[in-house]
């Protein structure tokens, strides 16, 4: 918690869609939850998302500018289920937890995947993140199944 901030204090935010100039702010975002992506990773994938009408982007601003926040969501076509909405990413740097960034984020996800006709908003949580896993259950977001996830390195 921020110093002088209490229990119940909420940080306002302003949300926005992100660009170029983030792309450094975004990178120390997701190196807190342990992803290594380097500015210029940032600069090509937002170029990328922002251009697809299939992602929602937006970050946090608190009032002295600062990116507090981000949160990614994505509409995606299945074979097998049709159309399906997920967060696939939601972060808030530390210093602005529990003071309302996230639950503002998601909110925002939310009223994008209704606008989509959404009948369903997924999201996945690592299970080291237990803070997260509180989190999405005190939004209305109850676990739907556990699994397994495998990756195969095709650098080899």
């Amino acid at each position: 918690m921020k110093p002088g901030m209490g229990r119940g204090t909420i940080l306002t935010v302003t949300l926005r869609c992100p660009d170029g100039t983030d792309a450094a702010a975004i990178a120390r975002l997701v190196r807190e939850l342990g992803y290594t992506a380097t500015a210029g990773e940032v600069t090509e994938r937002l170029a990328i998302m922002l251009a697809d009408d299939r992602y929602l982007l937006l970050v946090a601003v608190d009032p002295n500018g600062g990116l507090v926040g981000l949160i990614n969501a994505e509409r995606r076509l299945n074979i097998e289920s049709g159309v399906s909405f997920e967060i696939t990413g939601l972060v808030v740097s530390a210093g602005a937890r529990r003071l309302g960034v996230g639950t503002a984020l998601v909110a925002a996800a939310e009223r994008w995947a209704v606008a989509q006709r959404a009948s369903q908003l997924r999201v996945r949580s690592n299970i080291v993140r237990a803070e997260a896993h509180g989190f999405y259950a005190q939004c209305g977001y109850v676990i739907q199944k556990t699994q397994h996830c495998y990756a195969k390195s095709m650098l080899d």
